[in-house]
């Protein structure tokens, strides 16, 4: 095992899948807890506007797909706090208007869009020195963001209403995380793909909550699950030569469904 880590391609892929666990235990536990795990899945199909029109206009897809995905993501919680939108509606307009976009405009985009099904499928095994950089300083600064305003985030995640009542900054705190959910899932799309990046986010938090039902140790715990299953998922599916971002979220789904045996069985 130890031979892959000679290929530097690997190398970037094992830090990589730990950033990676890293930070989307981080945003995951935060949008479970607020019931909006559809956000991601909106916010990621939205990205898919961005990637068309960066495409058609011959502007990085990356950027176009982040101008989006802030976009986006604001957009929803600005519409259903002003208008008092239910924000799964709101979710479900950016979702397909996001796609019809990315759609229309790769059809109009002259040749062949070579990177697509990179984004659409992801491959953690392209990620480059450039990337690592860029995801590094991000899940930097969301980790010191989270201890910065751990108390007034968890409070905005459990009752958003109640924080803005007893004088908590509610509106910052949600709009900063919004941003944070968005930055991390354009940086994600290329990691393990706009198919994939739900159960990233989804997956290791529901597992932990099979053990606990306090904020910080579901995020502490889902982070050592994410990054586990990336690892096991990552050298897996290198010695079986099969799509290792697939394989990384095969694994969580694993984990996932024994553990939730396991705890059934002791319960009873």
């Amino acid at each position: 095992m130890l031979q892959l880590f000679d290929y530097t391609f690997f190398t970037y892929a094992f830090i990589g899948v730990i950033l990676i666990g890293i930070s989307s235990a981080v945003i995951g536990t935060y949008i479970i807890t607020r019931r909006l795990v559809a956000i991601s899945g909106g916010v990621t199909h939205a990205c898919f506007g961005g990637l068309g029109l960066g495409y058609y206009l011959g502007i990085s897809p990356v950027l176009m797909a982040g101008v989006f995905a802030v976009a986006s993501s604001i957009g929803v919680e600005w519409a259903s706090s002003r208008f008092r939108l239910r924000e799964d509606s709101a979710i479900a307009v950016i979702w397909t208007v996001g796609m019809a976009i990315g759609v229309m405009f790769v059809f109009l985009s002259p040749g062949y869009v070579p990177e697509l099904n990179s984004f659409l499928f992801g491959n953690i095994l392209t990620v480059s020195r450039a990337d690592l950089w860029a995801f590094g300083i991000y899940t930097l600064l969301l980790c010191i963001f989270f201890v910065w305003k751990y108390k007034q985030i968890v409070a905005c995640a459990f009752d958003r209403d109640f924080a803005c009542v007893i004088g908590l900054p509610a509106r910052f705190i949600t709009y900063t995380m919004t941003v944070f959910v968005a930055i991390g899932i354009v940086l994600t799309i290329r990691l393990v793909g706009i198919m994939l990046l739900m159960a990233m986010f989804s997956l290791p938090i529901m597992t932990a909550e099979l053990f606990t039902r306090r904020y910080g140790r579901i995020m502490l715990s889902a982070a050592a699950i994410s990054v586990a299953c990336a690892l096991a998922g990552l050298i897996a599916g290198c010695f079986i030569d099969v799509p290792c971002s697939a394989f990384i979220v095969m694994v969580n789904a694993a984990v996932f469904i024994l553990s939730k045996i396991t705890v059934t069985i002791m319960r009873r």
